[in-house]
């Protein structure tokens, strides 16, 4: 790219000519290396700046927040048909534009802000003079950009974008075993080694104090799935889900000859409009974790299926019993009428059956979801995605969870990234929108603002979660997976059980995690009469599916600590969750309202795991609560 040229496109507001005397030690280094001055889009606070630079052989990339390096300067790669769109190209017209609005939302809070400064930059490929263009959009919380190249007939596009992270950069990710369902490990970033995959969300803690960022998708739309590959110096590389799983762990569950056609790279027909790559960025981890971009990032709802939006009245979150981990008998309709009927007593509003309700005739089935029915309780159905993969197969299988009445499905086992497994999920949940049902995708990918789009999708698993045995440390890894995973949206962990799959953590450990783990459709592993036999009964039966707001406590330490204060309507709660580590911690209760509260304290038994204090108080906000915890243990309270 020719250094007038690009100067030439900066002209365009919001991106601005980097100005010397106000340079960052990353833009120095660049121009100097270069001789180039650069450009950059700034966000509207201006706190966050995306820089783009180019010369004849490659375009490239950094950010900054507060004027650290968040990534430095690193290759931009788009290959389409094999040929690197990113190497050799020339700067054309800049359109400027940008958004502030805000919308319902399903996550750590009621409402999602959507403030960005943005520009389409249109580029040409010097050699095959293919005209494509590069969308970056800055918000005050993080970056997200995109590449949208027109055409007809059949191209098949790749990614290898590297984002190179700072020197003495902490980072947290997991090698996608059991496709999502890894355990985080902790390590500098000149340690991860070349070849070491990572799931995203990628999240890190940036040197000197400068604050986290987390590196996700958004918008994946007829395209395929990402991660993350290392490259040994300090490089983390785009990869697409579609590469042979002897060298690419992205395929694990399918057959041999499944998974030889998904090793193809996948075609796409048209305009490429690739996901957008998204880099959230925040000062400390609460503004990480209520950060919407990747929501942002993805098309609102069809009002022609969702007149009413998240407000659509047959989408309706809430908690669901289930008979899966913690025994309950035989899988008959008696059983699970007894569930229904403990699920009503509890008052949660869901029980989920697993796949056995698929032995059964339909009567008996109609029998199930209207005897739950009279106990305001309703039905979901699990099935198999390898069962909806036939377009009749999905429509029948849809229509008949309609009429039998149940009100949402559980689709399990995608475990893939590649182009054709994406698009059956946005299948299944058109599908299920047409026929009024509500989704849970098990053995499923991140989230990438999916329920923004189909606002009946509840939960994603793609967690490691309760169903798990073979887990390190439990106590590590529930206070990990807030500042990780959690970033890209809900997830289906399955929390709280009191038997021995609970390992080294507490029984308030357990039902911290219930509160703690954003879950629309809020599934509980625990039987549900050890719920109703349990002294801390009235507390769980009090938390929410859904939250108003979500508050990081200043203490929270990534695997070490975790606390939330969380709102409900008027009701707060204040949520903790200990790692391997013993401690004691001071809790102002700022976040509450004027006047006194009643508290109800659900906090660790100190000399015994398998037992819960549970006490009453009053309090105010000008108070604070001191909170003894085990290793592995927690503390939850309610105040109303």
């Amino acid at each position: 790219m020719q250094r007038r040229e690009f100067l030439a496109a900066a002209l365009a507001a919001p991106i601005a000519p980097i100005a010397p005397a106000l340079a960052t030690d990353v833009e120095r280094a660049w121009c100097a290396a270069d001789g180039d001055d650069g450009v950059r889009i700034s966000s509207p606070d201006g706190a966050v700046e995306l820089l783009l630079q180019g010369d004849e052989s490659q375009l490239r990339f950094a950010v900054t927040f507060r004027r650290a390096a968040v990534i430095e300067p690193s290759p931009l790669s788009l290959l389409v048909d094999g040929v690197d769109l990113a190497q050799g190209a020339t700067v054309g017209k800049v359109e400027s534009y940008e958004r502030n609005e805000r919308f319902a939302w399903r996550g750590v809070h009621g409402q999602a802000v959507n403030r960005f400064k943005g520009a389409s930059i249109a580029l040409r490929h010097t050699a095959s003079r293919t005209a494509y263009t590069l969308e970056v959009r800055v918000f005050d919380g993080g970056i997200g950009f995109r590449w949208i190249v027109p055409g007809e007939g059949s191209r098949v596009p790749d990614e290898a974008t590297t984002f190179v992270l700072p020197a003495q950069t902490t980072v947290w990710y997991h090698d996608l075993q059991g496709h999502y369902e890894g355990t985080h490990v902790r390590k500098q970033i000149a340690d991860v080694q070349a070849g070491e995959w990572a799931a995203p969300p990628v999240t890190f803690k940036l040197p000197d104090g400068a604050g986290y960022a987390s590196i996700t998708e958004a918008a994946v739309i007829n395209y395929s799935g990402m991660a993350l590959q290392a490259d040994g110096q300090r490089g983390l590389q785009v990869r697409l889900g579609h590469a042979h799983p002897a060298s690419h762990p992205f395929t694990l569950r399918y057959g041999d000859a499944e998974a030889a056609r998904l090793a193809q790279p996948a075609a796409i027909v048209g305009t490429i409009t690739t996901p957008w790559r998204v880099v959230m960025i925040g000062s400390d981890l609460n503004t990480l974790v209520n950060c919407d971009i990747v929501h942002d990032l993805a098309p609102p709802p069809d009002p022609r299926l969702f007149p009413k939006g998240f407000d659509t009245d047959w989408i309706r979150p809430g908690r669901a019993v289930w008979k899966y981990l913690d025994g309950g008998g035989e899988n008959t309709l008696e059983t699970m009428k007894e569930f229904s009927r403990l699920a009503g007593e509890l008052g949660f509003e869901y029980n989920l059956v697993e796949g056995f309700w698929r032995q059964w005739d339909e009567s008996r089935l109609r029998e199930l979801i209207d005897y739950s029915r009279q106990r305001n309780v309703g039905i979901w159905l699990w099935q198999h995605s390898k069962e909806i993969r036939d377009p009749d197969a999905r429509e029948a299988f849809f229509r008949h969870v309609q009429e039998v009445g149940a009100v949402g499905v559980k689709l399990d086992f995608f475990d893939h990234e590649a182009k054709e497994v994406m698009d059956l999920y946005r299948a299944a949940l058109e599908g299920a929108a047409r026929h009024r049902l509500m989704v849970d995708f098990h053995g499923a990918n991140k989230p990438t603002g999916e329920s923004r789009t189909w606002p009946n999708e509840l939960n994603r698993e793609a967690v490691s979660g309760m169903e798990r045995r073979s887990m390190p440390a439990w106590s590590q890894h529930d206070t990990t997976i807030p500042f990780t995973r959690m970033l890209a949206g809900h997830l289906d962990f399955t929390p709280m059980l009191f038997g021995e799959r609970r390992r080294e953590t507490s029984w308030a450990h357990q039902i911290a995690t219930a509160a703690l783990f954003t879950a629309p459709l809020l599934v509980y592993g625990a039987h549900p009469k050890a719920i109703l036999e349990h002294p801390a009964a009235d507390l769980i039966k009090s938390i929410p599916s859904v939250w108003d707001e979500t508050r990081v406590l200043a203490f929270s330490e990534i695997g070490e600590v975790v606390a939330f204060a969380r709102r409900h309507r008027a009701v707060w709660f204040l949520v903790v969750a200990n790692g391997p580590t013993a401690r004691s911690v001071a809790v102002p209760l700022s976040f509450l309202g004027g006047g006194a509260c009643e508290a109800l304290l659900v906090a660790d038994q100190l000399d015994d795991p398998a037992a819960v204090r549970v006490d009453h108080s009053t309090v105010r906000r000008d108070d604070s609560l001191k909170v003894d915890l085990r290793a592995g243990g927690g503390f939850v309270a309610r105040f109303a």
